[in-house]
């Protein structure tokens, strides 16, 4: 009943309002507390990304092959691909994946940008029940899709629902005890795992892609019961915890003088504050933006370019595959920050780099022998950037006071955002570069 009660608060309450907090739970039912926050913050964040990630793992599908009487979805699960430009050394669609990932990304970009302006103001519940009926749309417009401009829109619903939703499921995160960024952060990347997983699996089986979407509208539900009927109110949790020893060793990102407020408090920051947070924030920003930046414009501007005719899998095949496995490797390091810490992300921002540079030379050389040495890069690719994501999030949680975290983690959210929307920009034109060599 904790959850029910927590949630009609929220429903009521805006992030900026305080309330009295309750007594302190007796230790079994603050175990309790404990573990359905972590279970529910991990469904939150595999939920939330859910939708995003099938719709890049379905990008080649959707602009592969338009719509018939006899297949109902773009999608022709046939393992025999038709060249769609036989004058270039490339299979190349007529328009780049980087297409379905601007319409996946553009939107999620202008809630983040708008976000620390005043979403605030908007009490969390609602942006939840937001947030899941756009996701429900997304499954239900592209699966009944005749055109490829629809199913675009259809995409476009889930940006607006990842995007609200990341905003909204981070900044909460500064009413519970630090260690539910960890757990938001693994279910994140087990929604690229499973997303991807999913689609490649129910469409290799047999299904048609518009059953396969249309058997994923659970998943928003599960959003819903996850937010309002598992995880509990925030008032009774403890925001320090077993990481305080941790946080008061480590210096503080922002320095302040201000007396200490209460999380949830970030909508009486003033403009000059939130402007002096942010500056405090680039140095975890710049490399999450060149991360993201470098692994996108991999995964939608050469995974499709990456196609190696030696092998058993159509074209179709191996763009899942590869998402799948880029997907497996995010989750496996968005869930290792019990086991690894790191504090200076340029690192990863540098090797995701040279990830990217390796990848072009071998479009543009073909050097590589076998389809095989790619699956293992993509799979160290996604390592990279899990890693970044996870232990920005957690650096900034550690380094940020109590009366700026809520801000800090809303703003946070434009760097992987704003990289992703800069690689599909940039991947377009070398998309049609790269097709028109023949």
């Amino acid at each position: 009943m904790g959850g029910c009660a927590g949630s009609r608060r929220r429903l009521s309450d805006s992030e900026g309002e305080e309330t009295v907090p309750e007594p302190r739970l007796p230790l079994l039912d603050h175990q309790g507390a404990h573990w359905k926050n972590a279970v529910g913050f991990w469904l939150l964040g595999l939920c939330n990304n859910f939708s995003y990630v099938v719709m890049l793992s379905a990008a080649h599908d959707i602009l592969s092959h338009e719509r018939t009487s006899g297949n109902q979805s773009h999608v022709d699960p046939g393992p025999a691909p038709i060249p769609h430009n036989s004058s270039s050394r490339f299979d190349c669609n007529s328009v780049s994946t980087a297409a379905v990932l601007l319409a996946d990304i553009l939107p999620t970009l202008v809630i983040k940008l708008l976000a620390p302006l005043g979403l605030h103001l908007l009490p969390y519940s609602p942006r939840v029940l937001v947030s899941g009926i756009c996701a429900a749309g997304s499954f239900i417009l592209v699966a009944f899709s005749h055109s490829v401009g629809t199913s675009l829109c259809g995409v476009v619903l889930a940006s607006i629902s990842s995007g609200l939703g990341e905003v909204t499921f981070l900044s909460l995160t500064a009413f519970y005890p630090r260690a539910v960024i960890s757990w938001w952060s693994s279910g994140t990347g087990g929604a690229g795992l499973l997303g991807a997983l999913s689609y490649l699996g129910l469409t290799q089986a047999g299904l048609s892609p518009q059953q396969t979407l249309l058997s994923m509208l659970g998943i928003p539900a599960l959003l819903l019961a996850s937010y309002f009927l598992l995880v509990t109110s925030p008032e009774a949790q403890d925001p320090g915890g077993e990481e305080e020893a941790e946080s008061s060793s480590r210096q503080p990102l922002i320095r302040t003088e201000a007396p200490e407020l209460k999380p949830g408090s970030s909508s009486s920051l003033s403009l000059q504050e939130r402007w002096t947070v942010f500056k405090g924030l680039l140095w975890y920003i710049v490399p999450l933006v060149v991360v993201y930046f470098a692994e996108y414009f991999i995964n939608q501007g050469l995974f499709e370019l990456l196609f190696f005719r030696n092998t058993s899998l159509s074209h179709a095949q191996q763009y899942r595959w590869y998402q799948m496995l880029y997907q497996a490797g995010v989750f496996a390091s968005r869930s290792s920050l019990r086991c690894c810490h790191i504090r200076f992300t340029w690192a990863l921002a540098l090797l995701q780099c040279l990830n990217l540079a390796f990848l072009l030379a071998d479009v543009w050389f073909g050097f590589l022998p076998s389809i095989y040495f790619v699956f293992l890069i993509i799979l160290y690719e996604g390592l990279l950037g899990g890693a970044a994501y996870v232990n920005t999030f957690h650096n900034i949680a550690l380094e940020t006071s109590d009366e700026h975290r809520e801000f800090a983690m809303a703003a946070t959210c434009i760097s992987d955002t704003l990289g992703i929307s800069l690689s599909g920009l940039l991947a377009l034109p070398l998309h049609d570069f790269l097709c028109q060599l023949s």
